[in-house]
């Protein structure tokens, strides 16, 4: 199989994100984290992928510092991935996914799991982004700004 050309150094934003979080098993380990599984054993039941893509999406995800890995919080000999807070930082990433598969992949009255507020219990309301001002922007209403190349002095 050809190696993918890496991304990390890429001026765009979106393109380096998904360089980290753009595989499916990535995110699906990250919605994962966020329901609560912490141990290898937990994400490869969960999903259900092969032992050998797991690791190599766990070791990724830990070495681009959006999972750690910490000792069991039972004592165990096991180790757990959690978290980071540049983890945290993905919430809105897999709620604007969610939210957007609830809308556009479902026939009306499927059944699927629903997001909620653990304080009252109400499905959270969809994400929009918004200006300054409170109106809701849509792509067209923005505009990507180049920034300029900062030039590193010769060494």
């Amino acid at each position: 199989m050809a190696k993918r050309k890496s991304m990390k150094d890429d001026p765009c934003p979106v393109a380096r994100a998904l360089e980290v979080i753009g595989d499916r098993w990535a995110m699906l380990i990250v919605r994962d984290a966020y329901d609560g599984s912490r141990r290898f054993g937990d994400f490869q039941r969960n999903l259900g992928v092969a032992r050998n893509i797991l690791t190599d999406r766990l070791h990724g995800l830990t070495e681009d510092g959006v999972l750690a890995v910490q000792p069991a919080s039972d004592g165990s000999a096991y180790q757990e991935y959690v978290l980071t807070a540049k983890g945290e930082q993905l919430f809105p990433v897999v709620l604007a996914l969610r939210q957007w598969g609830e809308q556009h992949l479902f026939r009306r009255g499927e059944k699927h799991s629903l997001l909620l507020d653990k304080d009252g219990g109400a499905a959270l309301p969809p994400m929009l982004p918004r200006s300054r001002d409170g109106r809701v922007l849509r792509a067209a209403d923005t505009v990507v700004k180049k920034l300029p190349q900062k030039v590193r002095p010769p060494t």
